[in-house]
């Protein structure tokens, strides 16, 4: 049997008709799903522990999926702190009739290892190994700063219910 990759995975979805939203395409709802089952399987091989979401990020919704398609959900670390991992997640969908393919949706998802106790635990460092792990990486990072300003902004705002 081959050996899973640890810091990717790919996840592939026959699209269905109770996958459809009110204009006869996928439900963004559905993508999002998607996202966070594929995020969820590559935190947790890289880290060898239960995670949860903190954050999901920048959910670009570029082009429609169609009923019928296959959706190709591509998860890949692109940073880990000492608790989380960042997770870029790319999907492509693939019309099996025509023989074409597009790129749908992108974003960031963010994970944190935790322990039995629902504590944040260690993670394995992932190091970057081409240059296109290091383009992400400093991506990641970039956005790391970006999502601290945005926080210290929307804290002023925030209204107590």
């Amino acid at each position: 049997m081959e050996e899973m990759k640890k810091d990717a995975i790919t996840f592939r979805f026959l699209t269905e008709p109770s996958d459809v939203n009110f204009g006869g395409k996928v439900h963004g709802g559905t993508v999002m799903k998607w996202i966070d089952q594929a995020g969820y399987s590559c935190a947790v091989n890289w880290s060898s522990s239960y995670c949860v979401t903190v954050y999901v990020g920048g959910i670009r919704f570029l082009k429609p999926i169609f009923i019928g398609d296959i959706a190709e959900v591509h998860a890949r670390i692109i940073y880990t702190g000492s608790t989380s991992m960042h997770i870029a997640i790319n999907i492509q969908s693939l019309n099996p009739q025509k023989q074409t393919t597009n790129h749908t949706t992108s974003c960031i998802i963010i994970f944190v290892a935790v322990d039995d106790e629902g504590k944040s635990r260690q993670v394995p460092p992932w190091e970057p190994s081409t240059e296109e792990d290091v383009r992400l990486n400093n991506y990641a990072k970039e956005l790391i700063v970006k999502r601290k300003e945005i926080a210290d902004v929307m804290d002023k705002f925030y209204i107590q219910p």
